[in-house]
């Protein structure tokens, strides 16, 4: 016995159908929906984000015209980061000298930990809360340690999703306890490493996207352009700032040179002083003893610049405190060891030469401190002889063996005769060959200008050097007193 099936009216299936079409368009119009908000929300995301880079690049771009200090530049930059990826915080470390540790420039107030705390400094914390946060600020890293030398080893900006689980926390004594990820870069400008960026967040707060790693790398990379620039524009402005401060010193140092050259009855005397840089350590004075009698100096230190210029002014304020009352120029040259001896490093020396010269009866007494010899032209012979007193260099020995080595020679001039006091500068100037100059070419230049007088002699010496060393820079300091006796 067959049994009939009631089979649905066509109707109702096609209602049934529309039914299930009618949902499943619901569902369908509920996704759109629920995706367009997302995809708005994700645009107002993204347009904040694009907002708030803009106004980090504004800020950087004013900051930079501003010239701030280092610390003040990495606040702006890592309160600006920040804000562009929200994070917790972040910190600036800086290479220090020698390129062996990491310094930390600027650290915002609220950053999480971003190096290893050893663990009796969490001992200490547990009683002093402030002894962590004091550790974390004043620790400097050594470049191979923790992620903040990893990241500078590896030369790229990095993502650490979980800073405690990082391979380079692996000291049982240097531990990393909190739940924290990161974002870092290295600052790198010109090729040169300058130091690393950081931004932190607890995991409470979320995790970073990958987009916050883009961005975050991209603003990195505008930091490292902005720390480099402001390291350039700072250190022009140093360098101007010294140069002003050489030239004043170099103003201060003409001054303590003699503005004219002595009127002495019966000679005549001329000397100049051609500095290598803006600070000449070449030195030399006429002093007026009384009597009818003149004391000359000359002198050179040992080295250039700055030290030498004011060891040079040292030695003329004591030359001219003992100078006075003085017959002997050895004594006066011992006296003047005496007061420099205590105060001159022990790579430092001073050569010096100083001659009285007795207007009434033509003789000049000298005392050589390691100095150059003088040069003697004698005119009744047409020769050249060299003035070579004993004497050892000022600020070799304290006294007692200065004094004794150190001797006088007196010498009397006649009508037309003609000494040449000179410091190492004039024979030691080389020419294109690295040839140099010489003391038998001084000499003969010497000989053939003498018979012109003092000054001809000066502007001999000068041209002479000029054509022999071309185009070359001057090597040192060169300085030159002729003395004169009239015909």
């Amino acid at each position: 016995m067959l049994i009939g099936v009631a089979m649905p009216d066509p109707a109702t299936i096609a209602l049934g159908v529309c039914g299930v079409l009618l949902v499943i368009l619901l569902f369908a119009l509920r996704n759109q929906r629920r995706r367009a908000r997302l995809i708005r929300r994700r645009f107002r995301e993204m347009e904040g984000e694009e907002q708030r880079m803009f106004s980090f690049l504004n800020d950087l771009g004013h900051a930079i015209e501003s010239e701030p200090s280092p610390s003040v530049l990495s606040r702006i930059i890592v309160d600006g980061i920040d804000k562009v990826v929200k994070a917790r915080g972040g910190a600036v470390y800086f290479l220090g000298q020698g390129n062996t540790f990491l310094l930390p420039s600027y650290i915002s107030e609220d950053c999480p930990p971003l190096i290893g705390i050893p663990v009796e400094v969490r001992k200490k914390a547990e009683r002093d809360p402030r002894a962590l946060e004091s550790h974390i600020r004043l620790s400097r890293v050594t470049v191979d340690e923790g992620i903040l030398g990893y990241c500078l080893a590896v030369g790229e900006a990095i993502h650490v999703h979980d800073v405690k689980s990082h391979p380079s926390f692996r000291d049982a004594f240097t531990r990393y306890t909190d739940d924290v990820a990161a974002l870092l870069s290295p600052l790198r400008h010109a090729g040169k490493d300058l130091g690393v960026l950081v931004v932190a967040r607890r995991h409470e707060d979320g995790v970073f996207s990958d987009n916050d790693f883009t961005v975050f790398r991209s603003a990195a990379e505008q930091s490292s352009f902005a720390i480099g620039n402001a390291r350039i524009h700072r250190e022009a402005h140093e360098k101007r700032a010294m140069e002003g401060e050489l030239q004043n010193a170099r103003e201060v140092q003409r001054i303590l040179l003699p503005q004219e050259d002595p009127v002495v009855a019966g000679f005549r005397i001329s000397g100049t002083n051609l500095p290598a840089r803006i600070i000449s350590g070449d030195y030399y004075d006429y002093i007026d003893l009384g009597g009818r009698r003149v004391g000359i100096a000359i002198a050179d230190v040992s080295g250039k610049g700055v030290p030498a210029g004011l060891l040079m002014a040292m030695c003329r304020s004591a030359l001219r405190s003992v100078a006075p009352g003085r017959e002997s120029p050895s004594e006066v040259l011992g006296a003047v060891n005496r007061q420099l001896f205590p105060d001159i490093r022990e790579d430092m020396f001073i050569s010096m030469a100083y001659g009285i010269l007795d207007e009434t009866s033509g003789r000049l007494t000298m005392a050589r401190a390691g100095h150059d010899p003088a040069l003697w032209f004698r005119r009744d012979s047409g020769t050249v002889e060299l003035l070579r007193p004993p004497g050892l260099a000022l600020g070799v020995d304290g006294g007692t063996v200065f004094e004794r080595v150190t001797r006088d020679q007196t010498v009397e001039l006649e009508p037309g005769d003609c000494v040449l006091l000179h410091t190492d500068g004039v024979r030691e100037a080389v020419d294109a060959n690295d040839e140099e100059f010489g003391m038998e070419r001084l000499s003969e230049v010497f000989r053939l200008a003498a018979p012109l007088g003092a000054e001809a002699v000066l502007r001999r010496i000068q041209e002479e050097l000029r054509q022999f060393t071309g185009e070359g820079p001057q090597m040192d300091d060169v300085t030159l007193v002729a003395i004169e006796k009239k015909r």
